[in-house]
């Protein structure tokens, strides 16, 4: 165990903060025996778990839960409300030896995230800085030369075990998490199991930020103010400082892999300049016209520029039109699902130019330092727009909009006309 903060706390002392329901909960918890099952069942579409903590040597914690499937909820009544430990607010490490980032997701925000791993390297140089991404996002870090090693966080393993009551892949990472020996941590996520990610890691230093959201920050031993509505960059860059990494200017540099590039090489359209055509989001009112998507890649087809359509293989029925023009316009290339990430990335990497929605393609764009052209609905530009490249977004925005992406309102988007994307294209390709 270490440190002071660390003993195991009897979840019958009721924690100081609790409300009386919050303290409800703690009810016929105990430690060293079994507590007795609630009598109430389980409501419709939830789970009933009964899992031991093995973290709270000497004693051994069982607790029954009822809870829903989402991973951060089903988690929480047994690592937070069970038992908490006091935060800590002790100075860091002058000199941590293993550190760990914790950003799962989403890809997009992973690859913004690189300057905090950047600004740790630099000043610990002989720190081990590991990185926990989601699986299948491993690829936007592993060339990274600050990071010794990406830890795979397997949501959809373990959200496929829980629902059938096997909590081998949960334990597995949770082991894994565990068995890095972390003495620094930092929560870039913010979010319920991200808290608990750093939480389970039992370094002797979690920080992040104070309003992080789903109760996260009971999880750290720093805490750290920053406003909302900084840019997520400079957001999470404040974390790195309160770690005592401090970089003049954020370095968002991202590196691909050499046998993608050596692949890019070998494709014919490669070698002329192309333009990369990002269609895809996940958010009908983030996603410009798609028949204005290929529009544009029809005007650059008539200029002798190659263009590329990219995206993933779930979202080719968003963007029927584009594969069309892809299929009868020579220099216009459907790479639409057709690309792991790491040859998406190569790609963006060789782009003459990057036209995109509000997606994960801009912010690796940024990360290669691409000529870009951003196309931006209903988002703050200032919290999540391309790092210190406002200068190259599109957005029609009125006093009587909503800025909400998930209302599914497309009408910010549809401002944007073809014509103004296509001379803004023109010239930054000169």
């Amino acid at each position: 165990m270490k440190g002071t903060s660390e003993r195991p706390h009897d979840v019958r002392r009721l924690r100081p903060g609790f409300g009386e329901d919050e303290n409800d909960r703690l009810k016929g918890v105990s430690l060293g025996r079994k507590a007795k099952s609630p009598s109430t069942s389980s409501p419709k579409g939830s789970i009933s778990l009964k899992i031991r903590a093995t973290g709270f040597e000497p004693a051994t914690l069982w607790t029954q839960t009822t809870c829903s499937t989402k991973l951060s909820y089903t988690l929480y009544p047994l690592f937070y409300t069970a038992a908490t430990p006091e935060p800590s607010l002790k100075p860091t490490t002058p000199t941590p030896a293993r550190i760990l980032i914790i950003r799962p997701s989403a890809l997009g925000d992973v690859a913004r995230t690189v300057p905090v791993l950047a600004a740790l390297k630099a000043t610990y140089p002989a720190a081990d800085i590991d990185w926990v991404v989601e699986s299948g996002f491993e690829t936007v870090i592993t060339h990274h030369p600050a990071l010794r090693a990406a830890i795979a966080f397997p949501k959809r393993a373990i959200k496929a075990g829980l629902r059938r009551m096997n909590l081998g892949p949960l334990l597995s990472f949770r082991a894994q998490l565990r068995a890095g020996n972390y003495d620094l941590v930092l929560d870039c996520q913010g979010l319920g199991r991200s808290g608990l990610m750093a939480w389970t890691t039992r370094a002797t230093h979690r920080i992040g930020h104070s309003n992080a959201r789903e109760g996260a920050a009971m999880a750290y031993t720093q805490r750290v103010a920053a406003d909302i509505e900084m840019h997520t960059v400079d957001r999470m860059m404040t974390l790195a400082a309160a770690a005592g990494a401090t970089a003049a200017e954020p370095d968002t540099r991202l590196y691909s892999s050499p046998a993608a590039r050596a692949w890019l090489k070998e494709q014919e359209w490669s070698r002329e300049p192309y333009v990369v055509l990002a269609p895809t989001s996940r958010w009908p009112a983030k996603q410009w016209p798609c028949e204005r998507f290929a529009a544009l890649a029809s005007h650059f087809a008539d200029s002798g520029i190659g263009a590329v359509f990219s995206g993933a293989a779930g979202e080719r029925e968003q963007i029927g039109p584009c594969l069309d023009v892809a299929s009868r316009r020579r220099g216009v290339v459907d790479c639409v699902g057709g690309l792991p990430l790491e040859r998406t990335m190569a790609l963006i990497e060789g782009a003459a130019l990057v036209v995109a929605n509000d997606s994960a393609p801009l912010h690796i764009a940024v990360g290669f330092d691409r000529p870009l052209v951003a196309l931006f609905g209903p988002t703050r530009v200032r919290r999540v727009g391309p790092y210190r490249r406002e200068a190259d977004v599109i957005q029609h925005v009125t006093p009587a909009d909503t800025m909400n992406h998930k209302n599914g309102a497309t009408a910010i988007m549809e401002r944007i006309s073809v014509d103004e994307v296509w001379r803004t294209c023109a010239a930054r390709l000169g």
